[in-house]
């Protein structure tokens, strides 16, 4: 009997000693949904990736505990607003590093958002050139009418692009890095209440985002950066760049020379 109650009690110990498997956290249909939509839109890596393995690099990049599981943690991540633009893919969304060839660049705004005067427009966009146009030789001109390097528009789901926006919050702009055509240009999201203040979606902080593209920077991992994806607000009066965005802008095109 002793012998049998011995064996019973170190079967006991060892079942209670084993590890536990973590559950995913209860997500619906509409949800997985979601996220490998938002996986098949930022993570385009080879088609023979896992839903898992996607997601490993989602928290990878994020700086998030690597499970390869939806948790909530994860699925918030997804839902928090950002750029439109990859965070991870196989074959880069700016292929050969594309950098514009000259210093002195223009830009155009073909159309005004109703939820800003002009000016206020005007004023965001030209500072947002200006935290790059400070760190490097570059500088920006706006034009008002013929060609431009870079062309600023806001639109509504299908815009003109092959990019439709998907309405409000979500994705808030998009950016294509240096090149002809459509290289260079920054696209926001019209479904978004643009402001110049911490309320809905500050215009600068999101224009300044995409012009880092637009000069062919990808999305950083430091949550610092301002070329980090996701968007939250920071002060603008006296915003400053941070070494990492100023790390790599000035590998593209070299430090401003000092007058």
């Amino acid at each position: 009997m002793l012998q049998e109650f011995l064996l019973v009690f170190l079967a006991l110990s060892c079942i209670q000693a084993m590890p536990m498997p973590q559950p995913e956290d209860p997500m619906s249909p509409s949800e997985r949904m979601f996220a490998e939509k938002y996986l098949d839109t930022f993570y385009q890596m080879r088609s023979k990736n896992t839903f898992a393995e996607k997601l490993k690099e989602m928290q990878k990049f994020f700086g998030m505990s690597v499970t390869g599981r939806l948790d909530s943690d994860t699925m918030k991540m997804m839902k928090t607003p950002r750029c439109g633009m990859p965070d991870v893919a196989e074959f880069r969304q700016f292929p050969g590093n594309p950098r514009w060839s000259k210093a002195q660049l223009t830009y155009s705004i073909v159309n005004y958002t109703p939820d800003l005067r002009r000016q206020v427009v005007d004023d965001a966009i030209q500072r947002a050139f200006g935290v790059w146009s400070n760190v490097t030789p570059l500088q920006f001109t706006k034009v008002s009418s013929g060609n431009a390097d870079i062309f600023i528009r806001f639109g509504a789901r299908t815009h003109g692009d092959s990019n439709p926006f998907d309405g409000p919050s979500g994705v808030l702009a998009h950016a294509y890095g240096p090149g002809r055509g459509i290289g260079g240009d920054a696209h926001f999201d019209e479904d978004e209440r643009w402001t110049s203040s911490r309320a809905g979606f500050n215009l600068f902080l999101v224009a300044a985002h995409e012009f880092g593209h637009s000069l062919g920077l990808d999305h950083s991992t430091d949550p610092q950066a301002l070329m980090f994806p996701t968007y939250h607000y920071v002060e603008t009066t006296s915003f400053r760049l941070s070494q990492d965005d100023i790390n790599g802008i000035q590998s593209i095109y070299g430090r401003r020379q000092k007058a």
